[in-house]
C-alpha cells in the first residue's frame, strides 16, 4: 500500500493503517494544511476572501468517502463548501474562477488504477499549486500548524451540478472552435470514457457539435473496465471497434478528462503524444507564436512551431511548470506530451474537451482523414519504460551520476531542470523520478520504436548497475 506526499498533492491506495495510504485520518490533516495555506495566502496577497472552497470529483469507487472526509473538513475549517458532484479535472478549475472562490480540491488519482485516490489542490485563478506553495502545505500538514473553526464560524455546504454546463459553452464559445464545421462533416466517432466522468459531459458536448458517437465504458461507476492510462496496451477494446470500420475517429480520456488520445478510422493509434502537435499545429495556421511542452514530449511540436515561424521551449514536467512557461514566454498553445493540451484562451490547465472541440475544427476544416492528419506531422516514436525503486534508493545520487557520465560526450546536451535529460542530435533520453507513483520513468525518442526502446533500455542498465 503506498501514500505518495508531494508538491502537487496528497496521492494513495485506498485502505490500510494510518500513515501508509490514502485513508481519513491524511485526508483531514492534508485538508486543514491546505485549507490553512488558503486563508493564509489570501490574506498575505490581500485578495477579498470570498470564504469559499470549490470540491469535485472523478467517478472513482473512493470518490464520496474522500469527499465526505473533504468536504467535512473544510467546514470544519471554517471554509463554505461549494461541491460540483462528479465533474472533470478542467471543469473543476473552471468552476473555481467562475465562482470566485478562494481555491478548489480536485479528488481524483487521474490515470492510476481503480484502488487509487488523491486529492489536486487549485489556487484561486483554478491553477495547480506552485512548488513554493506546495512545500508551504506540506511544511503545515508535518507541523499540523493548523487551527479549526469554533460553532459559530463552521463553514456551509452547497451543491451545484450546473458546471459541466458552463464548461461546455466556454468550450463552444472559443474562436478557433469550428461548430458550424465539425456539424456539417457530420462525424461518427466512438468514445473509451474509462467508466468515469467523461462518460457524463463528453456526450453533451459532443450533441452541441452534432458528432454521432458510441461509448465504451461509458458508466460512471468508477469500476474501471481496463487500465486507466490513455496507452495503446490498454486499448484493445476501441482500436478493436475502430477497425471494424464506419467510424471517423476514435477518443480516449482518462478518469478525470485532462489527458487525450486518438485513434484513427483504421483502428490504429493516433499517438498520445501527437494529441498537443496537432492541436497546436491547427492553433498556430491561425494565430502565430510561440509553444511550450514539457522535456519528456515529443519533438515534433518544436518543429511544427518552427514550421509556423514561432519558438518552442521546454519546461520541467507537471502542468504548473508548463503554465509558468506558457506565461513566461506568452505561449499560444502548449501542453504536455501525454495527450494533456491546455490552450490559455480557455484556461491554463489541461483540457480534453478543449482538445476534442480544436481537433475535430481542424478535421472539418482539412476535410481529410485522421491517418491522413497523422502522416502530415514528423515522424518520431517514444518509449515510455520505468524503473521501479526500493526505499534504500538514492534517486539523486543516480541521476548525478548518469549526468556526469554523458555530460563530457561530444554532441550531448544534458538539461537537468527536472531528472536528466541527454539530447543527442537524432534522439533523446529523460530519466526523472516521478511525482505521482514510487519509479523513475525513463522516456526515450528516436526515429523508431526500436531505437527509441535500445536507448531507454541502455540507460536503465546503467541505473541497474550503479544499485
Amino acid at each position: 500500500m503506498t501514500l505518495i506526499k508531494s508538491i502537487s498533492g496528497i496521492r494513495g491506495t485506498i485502505g490500510g493503517r494510518a500513515g501508509d495510504t490514502l485513508n481519513p485520518l491524511d485526508i483531514v490533516k492534508f485538508t486543514s494544511a491546505y485549507a490553512t495555506f488558503i486563508r493564509r495566502s489570501t490574506a498575505a496577497g490581500g485578495r477579498q476572501a470570498t470564504n469559499t472552497i470549490v470540491v469535485g470529483r472523478d467517478a472513482r469507487i473512493s470518490g464520496d468517502m474522500v469527499r465526505n472526509v473533504v468536504c467535512g473538513t473544510l467546514m470544519g475549517m471554517g471554509y463554505n463548501v461549494l461541491d460540483i458532484g462528479l465533474a472533470t479535472t478542467p471543469t473543476t478549475e473552471l468552476a473555481v474562477r467562475m465562482s470566485q472562490a478562494d481555491g478548489g480540491i480536485i479528488i481524483t488519482a487521474s490515470h492510476n488504477p481503480r484502488h487509487w485516490n488523491a486529492l489536486k489542490l487549485l489556487n484561486s485563478e483554478g491553477e495547480f499549486l506552485t512548488k513554493d506553495n506546495g512545500n508551504e502545505v506540506l511544511a503545515i500538514a508535518e507541523k499540523e500548524d493548523f487551527e479549526y473553526a469554533d460553532v459559530d464560524r463552521l463553514g456551509h455546504y452547497t451543491e451545484d451540478d450546473s458546471f459541466n454546463r458552463r464548461h461546455i459553452e466556454v468550450v463552444l464559445n472559443l474562436r478557433l472552435v469550428d461548430a458550424e464545421a465539425i456539424r456539417k462533416a457530420h462525424f461518427n466517432v466512438v468514445v473509451d470514457s474509462i467508466n468515469s466522468v467523461g462518460g457524463i459531459i463528453l456526450p453533451q458536448l459532443l450533441d452541441e457539435l452534432g458528432v454521432s458517437y458510441t461509448f465504451l465504458n461509458g458508466k460512471a461507476d468508477g469500476d474501471f473496465a481496463h487500465n486507466p492510462e490513455p496507452l495503446e496496451k490498454n486499448l484493445g477494446g476501441i482500436m478493436g471497434e475502430l477497425a471494424k470500420g464506419g467510424y471517423d475517429l476514435g477518443i480516449v480520456v482518462d478518469p478525470d478528462v485532462d489527458r487525450l488520445a486518438f485513434i484513427q478510422e483504421d483502428g490504429r493509434m493516433f499517438g498520445e503524444e501527437y494529441t498537443l502537435v496537432s492541436v497546436a499545429d491547427y492553433v498556430l495556421s491561425h494565430d502565430a507564436g510561440n509553444t511550450v511542452s514539457n522535456l519528456s514530449s515529443t519533438r515534433a511540436l518544436r518543429d511544427v512551431t518552427l514550421k509556423h515561424g514561432g519558438s518552442y521551449y521546454a519546461a520541467a514536467v507537471g502542468e504548473v511548470n508548463v503554465t509558468t512557461k506558457m506565461k513566461e514566454v506568452g505561449a499560444v498553445i502548449g501542453g504536455e506530451g501525454n495527450g494533456g493540451v491546455i490552450y490559455p484562451e480557455s484556461h491554463y490547465g489541461r483540457d480534453a474537451l478543449v482538445g476534442i472541440a480544436l481537433f475535430l475544427s481542424s478535421l472539418a476544416q482539412k476535410g481529410c482523414k485522421v491517418s491522413e492528419l497523422r502522416r502530415s506531422f514528423p515522424t518520431y516514436f517514444i518509449a515510455k519504460n520505468r524503473i521501479d525503486l526500493t526505499a534504500s534508493t538514492d534517486v539523486d545520487a543516480i541521476l548525478l551520476k548518469v549526468k556526469d557520465m554523458f555530460g563530457a560526450e561530444p554532441g550531448v546536451t544534458v538539461t537537468d531542470i527536472d531528472g536528466v535529460k541527454l539530447d543527442f542530435a537524432d534522439k533523446w533520453v529523460h530519466l526523472r523520478k516521478s511525482n505521482t507513483e514510487p519509479i523513475i520513468r525513463v522516456y526515450s525518442e528516436a526515429a523508431t520504436m526500436e531505437e527509441a526502446d535500445a536507448l531507454g533500455k541502455k540507460l536503465m542498465q546503467v541505473v541497474y548497475d550503479m544499485q
